[in-house]
């Protein structure tokens, strides 16, 4: 997904709609996750983040990709750090 973020394409809009997309696809399969595997997953959300927002070269990228990105992302974090409650 970062590819998408990264590059020209797809339009803002369209990455919108893949985004929501997403966001309900990982949402549901937090639902089965074992916590050994919340705990990666948490990891490896947070070093996506970082990778976007830190990559050289980023203040030149589309900042409203990347404001969208850390939005979608932060509500999957929100997610995640929910689901610890659970266990």
């Amino acid at each position: 997904m970062t590819q998408e973020i990264i590059g020209s394409e797809p339009l803002l809009s369209e990455i919108k709609v893949i985004f929501e997309k997403e966001l309900s696809i990982l949402i549901e399969n937090l639902e089965s996750i074992s916590k050994e595997n919340l705990d990666n997953l948490l990891l490896q959300q947070k070093i996506c983040e970082k990778h976007v927002n830190t990559r050289p070269g980023a203040m030149a990228l589309n900042q409203s990709k990347i404001e969208m990105f850390n939005d979608y992302n932060n509500r999957y974090l929100k997610k995640i750090e929910e689901k610890f409650t659970t266990f």
